[in-house]
């Protein structure tokens, strides 16, 4: 492999990627994805599509996912620092319900792949951030589904600073609790 580094998590499927840089006078050079490398590194996906958002200090998106069309996700912060996180949805697993937390930044230009059947989300922790993720499913807009950023049964720690206002989409301040989403499931 060579190319890149991976870190398992202890929520089974999640992976923290750290890609090779080249660096010298000029800047640097990284392959920010390459198939055979991450094929043989376990994840052997084939993305159909890549989003690209742009976001000021303090703004949270998520706890989001999709419904009857789940998606893996590749994410990565271009520009400033985030802090990402996958909360497991999977029906069965031993960590169902369970979160990870990983700080994504252009400084340490880790990846972290995202299983179908989590929820996910960010705070964007720099003053500005460019966030970038390529996905394998299409988006529907009718399909999207969510939880509760603050939900004390997930208990996400998020590494809010004191002081520090959060910006909501107005969907992201609705969505419901993990117990309401458990028991819809179960219906």
């Amino acid at each position: 492999m060579g190319k890149i580094s991976v870190e398992t998590c202890h929520i089974e499927g999640l992976k923290v990627i750290t890609p090779q840089v080249f660096g010298d006078a000029r800047g640097y050079f990284m392959e920010t994805y390459n198939y055979n490398d991450y094929k043989e590194a376990g994840i052997d996906q084939v993305f159909v599509q890549d989003n690209q958002s742009a976001s000021k200090k303090g703004v949270l998106r998520g706890l989001h996912f999709q419904i009857n069309y789940p998606q893996d996700k590749l994410v990565r912060a271009i520009r400033g620092e985030v802090f990402d996180v996958a909360v497991d949805l999977r029906p069965g697993s031993k960590t169902y319900g369970q979160w990870y937390g990983v700080l994504l930044s252009e400084e340490n230009k880790k990846q972290f792949f995202i299983p179908k059947n989590f929820a996910h989300g960010f705070v964007v922790l720099s003053d500005y951030a460019e966030f970038a993720y390529k996905c394998t499913d299409f988006y529907h807009p009718n399909d999207e589904g969510g939880l509760a950023w603050s939900d004390p049964q997930i208990g996400v720690e998020w590494p809010i600073p004191e002081g520090m206002e959060l910006t909501l989409s107005d969907k992201d301040k609705k969505w419901g609790s993990f117990a309401e989403f458990t028991e819809s499931r179960n219906k």
